[in-house]
């Protein structure tokens, strides 16, 4: 008689034990409803005991199984067991994921125990959404422990360094850094013990093909669960491209700063050289010889700023003069001269080409204009103008302000004027150091 109260007795506390269980547990029939509904089951799904004894529990919980519902009655009556996950809807329309084990007893109710995992496979989603980010990134995200050995080494690093996962994992970071960088390496190390964050910073590394490159790295501590400091995790970016287009524009920004300051000398001194008789006349000197600066400046930009063809500024000056008959037999090699002679050649043949139209060759229909040049061993350029057919010409008591602006763009470049003024007309060398 006592043997059997003790006997109740236990399995009174063992049914308590399972009615008030924290794991949610509920127990149907195969072929039926919800016999047995504990105190973890009511706190996960939110449904009170009588809510659910007598009801179907998939149609109660509108349970999503990873196989077909007949397939793990088979299982249950065959094995007398199945596990596996399962999606519940709660009463509130919260979905949650159990890892869920039936078991099968002899009059056909099954136990069902569930694990409420939602938290964990959410976890897990979120870590493989992060994982999917770093390993898509362009950036190298690298990750290393204290000792400096690489742990992780996502494609952006592949791609960046040129080593393969499986070629770095386990090897010290060292192989990306330059033999002249290590003492970077060391400080950032000690950094990383003492919980300090690397911020942003250029420096050199260098690829498995031994080229170098620039990047902009980032370094953070990495902490286990104890918050206790375990590796560093890296974010390089090659800006190696970018340097190099800074570096570019920097030197565009430079020269255009030079040429700037070059085109405003010449123009200023075009000006303070310029005179005429009349206001109309000095603004007609004025225009003209700043529009052959710009015409050679033109050209300059087809080459981006790296010169201009004499023979190519020789028949721009001419241009309008030849109009119907040719006036102007140009011949010579080919000539590239950088911009300052270039600008300076410009000038002078609008200088030349001026006063020809004015009293010389071009200011009579049948005046021709004769122009070449050649190069010499010493590396002058020779220029010869040689007029024909035009009025008969007197040489000048005084400089004119043409021949005074020839003279002084010939100066510049460190040459000489001749001029002979012939009867027939005006014959001018120009030698030059180009």
């Amino acid at each position: 008689m006592g043997g059997k109260s003790i006997t109740a007795d236990r399995a009174e506390r063992l049914a308590d034990l399972v009615r008030l269980s924290y794991e949610p547990m509920l127990a149907w029939r195969l072929d039926g409803s919800i016999e047995f509904w504990n105190a973890g089951a009511e706190r996960l799904y939110g449904f009170a005991l009588d809510e659910a004894i007598g009801r179907s529990s998939h149609s109660l919980l509108r349970t999503k199984f990873p196989i077909d519902l007949a397939e793990v009655r088979s299982r249950l009556r065959n094995d007398g067991y199945w596990s596996g996950e399962l999606h519940h809807l709660c009463k509130d329309g919260r979905e949650v994921i159990v890892d869920s084990s039936m078991q099968l007893f002899g009059d056909e109710t099954v136990l069902e125990v569930n694990r409420d995992v939602t938290s964990l496979r959410e976890s897990e989603a979120r870590h493989r959404w992060l994982a999917s980010i770093v390993d898509s990134s362009d950036d190298a995200i690298v990750s290393k422990n204290l000792d400096g050995v690489i742990t992780s080494w996502n494609r952006g690093a592949e791609r960046v360094f040129g080593y393969a996962a499986e070629e770095a994992i386990g090897q010290p970071i060292t192989i990306v850094i330059p033999t002249d960088r290590h003492d970077e390496e060391r400080t950032i190390l000690t950094r990383i013990r003492r919980g300090e964050r690397t911020d942003q910073f250029e420096t050199i590394r260098q690829r498995k093909d031994g080229s170098l490159i620039v990047i902009s790295l980032t370094v953070s501590p990495i902490r286990n669960a104890n918050g206790e400091i375990v590796g560093a995790s890296k974010i390089a970016r090659d800006i190696s491209e970018q340097k190099r287009s800074q570096e570019q524009i920097a030197t565009l920004a430079r020269e255009a700063e030079h040429r700037s300051k070059n085109l405003l000398a010449n123009v200023l001194a075009t000006v303070k050289l310029s005179k005429s008789d009349t206001l109309e006349g000095l603004k007609q000197a004025i225009e003209g010889r700043i529009q052959a600066l710009a015409n050679v400046h033109s050209l300059f930009v087809q080459t981006r700023w790296i010169g201009a063809e004499l023979l190519t500024i020789a028949r721009q000056e001419l241009a309008p003069y030849e109009k119907g008959e040719p006036r102007a037999r140009i011949r010579g090699p080919q000539v590239f001269l950088e911009p300052n002679a270039a600008q300076s050649i410009a000038v002078i043949l609008h200088e030349l080409a001026t006063n020809a139209a004015k009293y010389g060759a071009l200011s009579s229909a049948k005046g021709q204009i004769d122009l070449s040049w050649s190069h010499k061993s010493d590396g002058r350029l020779e220029l010869r103008w040689t007029e024909t057919g035009g009025p008969p010409v007197q040489m000048p008591t005084r400089d004119g302000f043409g021949g005074r602006i020839i003279k002084q763009m010939t100066g510049q470049l460190k040459g000489t004027a001749r001029f002979d003024w012939r009867v027939d007309g005006l014959d001018c060398e120009i030698a030059l150091q180009t």
